[in-house]
């Protein structure tokens, strides 16, 4: 692989607030790198980002901020279903890219960029997965990787939202917010997911009208856990994540949010984040330095594009399950030799 140069020039497609956020999390925590374009359909929007950074330039396609010579690297911050047509791009002028997930909305685009980062015979993706990167999961994943708890035999997770934004849908709980509990599960059980069911109680009276929240999601793996998800998006009182793990000979949990308890007035209590920006704040920026570090050597680490396949294919199962009921296999392609461990 290419050794990249000392700053890495990096492209942000995608200016909404995930893409600035990135803007903003290069230019004043990474170390390494430097916003050298912004690209949005908007192209106001873009010059608006692109005004606060010296030096960056404002596009509205990205195949023409790929093909800047200041280009090192790609951050994908767009909407899911533009990712392909970004990634295949990067593919075109061999750059390393940073794709926030989705790493496409379904299956079959996700095999095509599998199919498409195969033939360059390396590995050119990084997934935005960034709970990988989160301290407590990290730990959690360590710990298991000792193997002192025993083999994983379920894991419990719970995953709650303040409120919905505007025009979410019943499948979008599937395939925006349980798909971090997807790749968790994958991760930090080392298990391929195998088949989904999908329970639904009636819907909570605080979900908008014709939305399926909250949802028990379960998933069966090819190593013999069992694991759920309580999905809640509407729930009203803040955002939590939290998963335990139930191992033969112990168990482990993560998201508790205690790190700071109060007592006054009689009371005794702690602060709930409100949003996965607060929550996460961390992890992402552990995230993107990891990626800008590995890019600098010339490596690409972290979430591959089998774990964006394998999640968009976990994915579907899950809305099919919404959908009809039952429990629904997963269906796999074979894994590639470049994607083995």
């Amino acid at each position: 692989m290419t050794q990249r140069p000392h700053t890495l020039g990096v492209a942000v497609i995608g200016t909404g607030r995930m893409g600035a956020d990135h803007v903003r999390r290069i230019q004043e925590v990474t170390s390494g790198a430097r916003v050298t374009a912004v690209v949005d359909v908007d192209a106001e929007r873009a010059k608006s980002v692109a005004d606060r950074v010296d030096g960056c330039t404002a596009h509205t396609d990205p195949a023409a901020a790929m093909a800047a010579a200041d280009v090192d690297a790609v951050i994908v911050a767009s909407p899911g279903p533009a990712h392909e047509a970004a990634l295949l791009t990067a593919f075109e002028h061999d750059l390393p890219v940073l794709c926030e997930k989705p790493l496409t909305p379904d299956a079959a685009s996700a095999l095509r960029v599998l199919q498409a980062e195969q033939k360059l015979g390396r590995r050119r993706v990084q997934v935005g997965f960034m709970r990988r990167y989160d301290a407590e999961y990290m730990k959690l994943k360590a710990l298991l990787e000792t193997g002192q708890l025993g083999r994983p035999l379920m894991l419990h997770n719970r995953h709650r939202n303040v409120a919905s934004p505007p025009g979410w849908t019943s499948e979008m709980l599937i395939n925006d917010s349980v798909t971090h509990e997807m790749d968790v599960t994958r991760w930090l059980l080392g298990h391929e997911i195998t088949a989904v069911t999908v329970l639904a109680p009636t819907p909570s009276d605080n979900a908008p009208d014709g939305i399926r929240d909250p949802q028990f999601v379960v998933f069966e793996t090819d190593g013999g856990a069992i694991v759920d998800v309580e999905i809640y998006v509407n729930c009203g009182f803040g955002y939590q994540v939290q998963a335990e793990v139930v191992c033969e000979r112990g168990t482990a949990r993560v998201g508790d949010g205690h790190a700071l308890v109060t007592n006054a007035a009689g009371r005794w209590g702690g602060i709930i984040a409100q949003d996965y920006i607060e929550r996460f704040t961390d992890a992402y920026d552990r995230e993107v330095q990891a990626w800008v570090d590995a890019t600098r050597r010339g490596e690409v680490t972290g979430p591959s594009a089998w774990d964006g396949y394998a999640v968009a294919a976990v994915c579907e199962a899950g809305v099919r399950a919404l959908e009809e009921g039952g429990r629904v296999p997963v269906d796999l392609v074979e894994r590639p030799a470049l994607y083995q461990d």
